[in-house]
């Protein structure tokens, strides 16, 4: 099962981990893996390559994981970007998730910001 936790701080949505192969077939045939890596990759390359905004990207190939933590104090029309560009994947990923509930989990952990 893939797992996708999104990182929410505040309400503001800082990231997302990325773990594990659906399952849903064979590497190679796998609908729902390929669906979600190119989500996936389409959200980092238009932070990092688009905008430009350095978001902090990890793969580890062995795990088949992707962590993305976008960077603090964005400015305004990054930010609000970054934010429609990260709902829009939980979106798409939840709804995926409902179409194919043994191979995709969405989750979100929220943590406060310390006072």
């Amino acid at each position: 099962m893939t797992t996708v936790t999104f990182r929410v701080e505040d309400s503001r949505i800082t990231g997302f981990d990325c773990r594990g192969h659906s399952g849903y077939a064979e590497a190679g045939a796998d609908i729902v893996c390929a669906a979600v890596t190119s989500a996936v990759r389409l959200v980092e390359a238009t932070v990092n390559d688009v905008l430009g905004l350095a978001a902090s990207v990890k793969v580890r190939e062995r795990d088949a994981s992707i962590s993305l933590r976008l960077p603090g104090g964005l400015a305004p029309t990054a930010e609000s970007t970054c934010q429609a560009l990260l709902t829009g994947l939980m979106v798409y990923l939840t709804e995926l998730h409902d179409e194919y509930p043994e191979n995709i989990e969405v989750l979100e952990d929220e943590a406060s910001s310390p006072s």
